[in-house]
C-alpha cells in the first residue's frame, strides 16, 4: 500500500513492493495516481518511464522477487524519485553507449542519465538507493505560462508588432515582456496605487505558483 503525504514544502509517496513482472503496472498506476494529485500530470510520462527502468533494473540484478521501495517526493520546481533495494551492489554506467548493450551494462542507467536534471547511486543502511531528480512542471504553473503568453501575444497586436510569441528563453522575448509590465506599472501609477507594491504582491503570487500546489 502507497503511504502518500503532504509536507513541507511538497509531496511525498512511499512504496514497498516486490520486484517482479507483475508489480511494474502497479508502480505506474501509483505515480498518475500521486503525481495527478499534486497537480503535475505533465510529469506522468516521465516519471512512468523512469520507475520502470529502476523497477527492471531491480528485477535483473537484484533478483526477481527482492524487496524494494519506491519513494517519489515533488517540491519546487523537481521531481525526485527513488528506488531502494537490499543489494548493496552499486551499479556503474559504462563511458560509452554501446551498439549492443546485454543486459547487465546498464542500458536503464543510461537511459536515467539522459532525462534526468541529476541523478546517483548512494549506499544505505539496508543496501542502494538509485535517485534522480526529473523538471517538474505543475499543470497551475503550465496555465499561468499560458496565460501569459497569449496576453503578450495581444499586447504585440496592439502595440503593432507581429509574430508569435514562443515559449522559450530567447533574449527578444523576455524583453517584449518587459514592455507590458511597465505599461502596467504606469497604469497602477495612474489609478493612484503603489507600483512597488504591485511589484511586491506579483512577486508573493509568482514564488506561490513556483510551488506544487
Amino acid at each position: 500500500m502507497a503511504f502518500i503525504e503532504r509536507g513541507e514544502p511538497g509531496f511525498r509517496c512511499v512504496l514497498p513492493f516486490e520486484a517482479v513482472p507483475g508489480e511494474v503496472r502497479m508502480l505506474r498506476k501509483v505515480v498518475r495516481s500521486a503525481l495527478g494529485q499534486w497537480g503535475a500530470t505533465c510529469a506522468i510520462g516521465e516519471a512512468e518511464l523512469v520507475v520502470t527502468e529502476l523497477a527492471t533494473n531491480v528485477i535483473k540484478h537484484v533478483g526477481e522477487g527482492a524487496p524494494a521501495t519506491l519513494v517519489l517526493e515533488a517540491g519546487g520546481d523537481r521531481l525526485r524519485v527513488e528506488l531502494h533495494d537490499l543489494s548493496s551492489a552499486l551499479p556503474a554506467v559504462e563511458a560509452e553507449w554501446p551498439e549492443a548493450c546485454d543486459a547487465e551494462c546498464g542500458r536503464g542507467l543510461h537511459l536515467l542519465a539522459a532525462m534526468s536534471a541529476e541523478w546517483g547511486v548512494v549506499p544505505t543502511g539496508h543496501g542502494k538507493a538509485v535517485w534522480c531528480e526529473l523538471p517538474l512542471v505543475t499543470d497551475a504553473v503550465r496555465a499561468r505560462a499560458g496565460r501569459a503568453a497569449t496576453t503578450l501575444e495581444t499586447y504585440r497586436a496592439l502595440t503593432g508588432v507581429r509574430g508569435s510569441v514562443a515559449v522559450t528563453r530567447s533574449r527578444v522575448n523576455r524583453e517584449a515582456a518587459v514592455s507590458p509590465i511597465a505599461d502596467l506599472l504606469v497604469w497602477f501609477d495612474q489609478q493612484g496605487s503603489d507600483p512597488d507594491d504591485a511589484l511586491i504582491q506579483a512577486q508573493q503570487l509568482y514564488e506561490a505558483g513556483v510551488v506544487v500546489a
